[in-house]
């Protein structure tokens, strides 16, 4: 059996819902859970905390700009929604460098999700090509049959580069590892 990513990791949970994050700290026993439900609490954590991966709720703690800020950090982060379940927030997700984007719906296999993506990033797969060959019919369901038509440039480019979506080359130009290659 792989060894298990969650296991005796850090994760900060940020949700301005106090049973999202209960839940999240049940589901992922095996690692230690931070929390946070508001913004300025959890931007202070990113930035004096060393995580391993951070879920963030994209209304009511302005998840967006933290999800910049664990960018900056070279945190993981999935963005966890109910409200912004929409294919804007998806994409700008993408563009600011989650790595995943999943409803609140999909709560009770956060830790095998968690599992999937992290495996797969750490052998270099694209968790976003994980994410749509999962789930892509529930964003059918939630967004209509044919959603990306709208942005059909965004989306017709993007799944021909998983690997180097924009959210990848921004993560990349705050890896310390490649900026101190002068890359």
């Amino acid at each position: 059996m792989a060894k298990s990513f969650l296991k005796n990791k850090h994760i900060l949970a940020v949700d301005d819902e106090k049973d999202i994050i209960e839940t999240i700290q049940e589901i992922l026993d095996t690692a230690t859970v931070d929390s946070a439900t508001d913004y300025k609490t959890a931007s202070e954590k990113i930035y004096n905390t060393r995580y391993d991966l951070a879920i963030l709720d994209i209304m009511g703690v302005n998840g967006i700009k933290l999800l910049e800020e664990c960018v900056q950090r070279d945190i993981p982060a999935i963005m966890l929604t109910a409200n912004a379940m929409n294919p804007q927030a998806l994409i700008e997700s993408i563009k600011k460098g989650a790595i995943s984007y999943l409803s609140k719906e999909h709560l009770s296999d956060l830790d095998t999700l968690i599992e999937e993506f992290m495996d797969a990033q750490k052998q270099g797969k694209p968790t976003w090509k994980l994410l749509f060959d999962k789930l892509g019919d529930h964003f059918d369901l939630r967004f209509g049959d044919n959603w990306k038509d709208e942005n059909k440039d965004f989306w017709d480019e993007f799944e021909q580069h998983w690997t180097v979506s924009r959210g990848i080359q921004e993560r990349l130009r705050h890896n310390p590892d490649i900026m101190s290659k002068g890359i």
